[in-house]
């Protein structure tokens, strides 16, 4: 024991003690002022960066989206509501388990593939969508769907029910050329939107005017969005709301547009391809627009499937393409009038004037026969109120030989011919009103003496819309005055007032002689558009018009028994009334309709009528048709095939 105690060197274990001490000591206070570096860092240094974070993860900003205005008829009828609608959305963040989430509401309430692409879609576009921010995955839940939904709500983390106003048209298959409809949007629109522009859509979300006064308005239909600072759990639900500022909602729309009117002018047509336009002569509005056939605008208002999308896509009937603005036809006679008021105006001829008229003109030394339309002819001794009155072609040949391409070109810009009309809808076309120098740049060719004899009878280069021969008609009735065509009467309480775009400077007798050609045509006993005016308590001025879609050759006659009926000629009336006072002028064009006096001035009387005398159709309070949202049964197996392919990706 003494040999160990011997051996043992107190000193140097307490100097081994001391210099472990030290070094745990060292050691504790490095470590002590680490941590008082870092709380000093993060109390003090970044104060208010890390108050800031936090106060972002308890406290979101939340966009609350205006209520989209209003459109209202002239008669303060609604042609474009908000109606109240339940949509399923999905907070992502909230949700565990996502594609065991999506099949367990997929056999709760029906989800169709394109609802789920649309959810994909927006799911996956993070550069648009903030933290909590709700997925739709279902819109317009009926009362069973948001019944399901409730029972089965506490074992449906991240799934909520949420009440929003979507659009919706009463009357859809007759304002879908004309107010237009709202559509999801796509790409292009998002990317061209500020982040501010953006939030007014619900990052994208919200549909956006896609044709029509729904598109031409937008910036004053959609508003203003406000906000609310709510705060949140760590779960993502909200406590209470810190602040709010209300959003401004869009202002409304009164339109010129009649209803009634439109439906008087739907029915007319029928099963007829064509197009109507009525407009009001003191004001230039637009009374009435249809394009036939036409389609439910509320289908495309949340997404339109491809199943609904493809037969309108494809149909030959084209029933997405607007006629009444965008198609092209040839005008026929119906611009007879005002080339008759040209010659009057320029001097090359006068209402005693006449000529005769074999049934054919020819052009010396040519040994072409350009044909009337009348075999024989009408007679020798064709004054301007015959011409007009029976429309022949042969006057106006002569005609047109006398006053020259470049007057007639220049007269009828006047009218509104070869140029678009500026009406307050988009995509409008501007047709043909030809010229020397429009021939030379097209077809590198110069003008000869032919062209101008298809263009005195509406046929060859020249090109209108069925706006275009409104506001032409209109024009007429006014006397020179032509006035910009407005679907739009007013924003709010604010009147849009009418826009004088020319004013025509032509004697009041020529305009008194082309009047009453033109009362002839429907008045008179070899008038063309006779037969309408048959227990009218009124008197109207017309013109009927037969537009050649195919070429006939010199030595064939028109047989309709041997032709496609798509190859069928087109029929054409313009008109206005009261003759004395004109308040309404309309232009109609029934695509392969044959005859203008006996199928598109009809039309025209059943308008006139409906405007005039109140005897026209009239709206119903259920609108056209409901559309049927509801999925086939065997969509809930292509969900649930769906919804598993989510199981590798990430949130």
């Amino acid at each position: 024991m003494s040999d160990a105690h011997h051996l043992k060197d107190h000193n140097r274990e307490a100097r081994i003690f001391s210099h472990r001490l030290f070094v745990a000591a060292v050691l504790m206070v490095g470590l002590l002022s680490i941590l008082v570096a870092r709380y000093y860092n993060l109390q003090i240094v970044n104060h208010k960066t890390y108050v800031t974070e936090s106060e972002k993860n308890r406290v979101h900003v939340q966009s609350i989206l205006p209520t989209r205005g209003l459109i209202y008829d002239r008669k303060g009828r609604l042609l474009a509501d908000n109606r109240p609608s339940y949509t399923l959305s999905l907070i992502l963040e909230r949700v565990k388990d996502l594609p065991a989430t999506l099949i367990e509401l997929s056999k709760l309430v029906t989800i169709t593939p394109y609802d789920f692409e649309r959810f994909e879609r927006v799911r996956r576009d993070r550069r648009h969508r903030r933290p909590y921010e709700a997925v739709p995955l279902r819109y317009r839940l009926n009362e069973q769907d948001i019944a399901r939904l409730a029972v089965n709500e506490y074992r449906l983390e991240g799934v909520e029910v949420e009440a929003q106003l979507i659009r919706y048209y009463p009357h859809g298959i007759l304002t879908a050329h004309s107010v237009g409809y709202l559509g999801s949007m796509n790409q292009r629109e998002k990317d061209a939107m500020t982040a501010e522009q953006l939030r007014l859509y619900g990052n994208g979300e919200r549909s956006i005017g896609k044709t029509g006064v729904e598109k031409s308005y937008e910036q004053i239909l959609v508003g203003k969005s406000g906000f609310q600072n709510v705060e949140t759990n760590a779960r993502g639900r909200v406590l209470r709301v810190l602040e709010r500022e209300d959003p401004t909602p869009g202002k409304a729309l009164k339109l010129y547009l009649d209803a009634d009117l439109q439906k008087t002018a739907q029915v007319a047509l029928g099963d007829h391809r064509g197009a109507v336009v009525a407009i009001e002569v003191e004001t230039g509005g637009v009374l009435a627009m249809i394009s036939t056939p036409s389609f439910d605008a509320n289908l495309f208002v949340i997404g339109i499937s491809h199943k609904d999308y493809d037969p309108l896509n494809t149909s030959e009937d084209k029933p997405l393409f607007n006629r009444s603005i965008q198609g092209k036809y040839p005008p026929a006679s119906t611009v007879k009038p005002m080339l008759a008021l040209a010659g009057l105006h320029y001097g090359v001829t006068d209402e005693t004037r006449t000529i005769i008229d074999p049934g054919f003109y020819q052009l010396a030394p040519d040994e072409r026969k350009y044909r009337d339309w009348k075999r024989g002819g009408h007679g020798r001794k064709v004054n301007m109120l015959q011409a007009i009155a029976e429309s022949c072609d042969t006057y106006f040949y002569d005609l047109a030989v006398r006053m020259g391409i470049d007057r007639m070109s220049e007269f009828g810009r006047h009218f509104g011919l070869g140029a678009r009309t500026g009406i307050d809808v988009p995509n409008e076309s501007s047709g043909n009103w030809p010229s020397k120098a429009w021939k030379k740049s097209r077809h590198g060719l110069p003008w000869f003496p032919g062209d101008s004899l298809n263009v005195s009878i509406g046929q060859g280069f020249t090109q209108t819309t069925p706006l275009q021969l409104a506001e032409m008609t209109a024009t007429i009735a006014a006397r020179g005055v032509r006035k910009k065509p407005m679907l739009v009467r007013a924003v709010g309480e604010q009147e849009i007032p009418p826009q004088v775009v020319d004013r025509l400077q032509v004697s009041e007798r020529h305009w008194d002689i082309i009047f009453n050609a033109m009362r002839e045509v429907v008045h008179g006993r070899r008038g063309t558009g006779q037969r309408i005016r048959r227990g009218a308590g009124y008197e109207m001025a017309g013109k009927t018009g037969t537009a050649q879609v195919i070429g006939i050759k010199q030595d064939e006659e028109y047989d309709a028994s041997k032709i496609q009926r798509r190859h069928l000629d087109h029929a054409l009336f313009i008109g206005f009334a009261p003759y004395k006072n004109p308040k309404i002028a309309v232009a109609i064009v029934v695509e392969n309709g044959e005859h203008g006096s006996s199928t598109a001035a009809p039309i025209a009387r059943k308008i006139f009528d409906a405007y005039l005398l109140d005897k026209g159709e009239h709206i119903g309070d259920s609108g056209i048709r409901s559309v049927n949202f509801e999925a086939p049964a065997q969509a809930q197996a292509q969900i649930q095939t769906l919804a598993l392919k989510l199981a590798g990706s990430e949130l």
